[in-house]
């Protein structure tokens, strides 16, 4: 089972996430901030708020909103393969 062990904002909708299985990189959440529970994570001084949760050890914040760590995983390997030059299908 995939966990992730720390989060760091980067700025806008971008995060530094570390996974356990020692991997660890860059995800753009922008285009995932769909629903109610999402949403207010579209102002960027909400989204900031991000921490990794060391018991659901995956990325949480304050208003209950989280990401399942698989999704968070495969996301960043199809947004790292779009910069190499392959376009990502977005999916959670």
């Amino acid at each position: 089972m995939l966990h992730i062990k720390s989060v760091k904002y980067l700025g806008g909708h971008r995060l530094w996430v570390a996974f356990d299985d020692g991997t660890e990189g860059q995800v753009d959440l922008r285009s995932c901030l769909q629903g109610p529970v999402f949403e207010p994570l579209q102002a960027e001084t909400w989204f900031a708020r991000v921490s990794a949760d060391p018991e659901l050890e995956t990325i949480v914040w304050p208003n209950g909103a989280d990401f399942a760590p698989e999704f968070v995983k495969q996301l960043h390997e199809q947004q790292r393969e779009g910069q190499a030059g392959e376009k990502p299908s977005v999916r959670h």
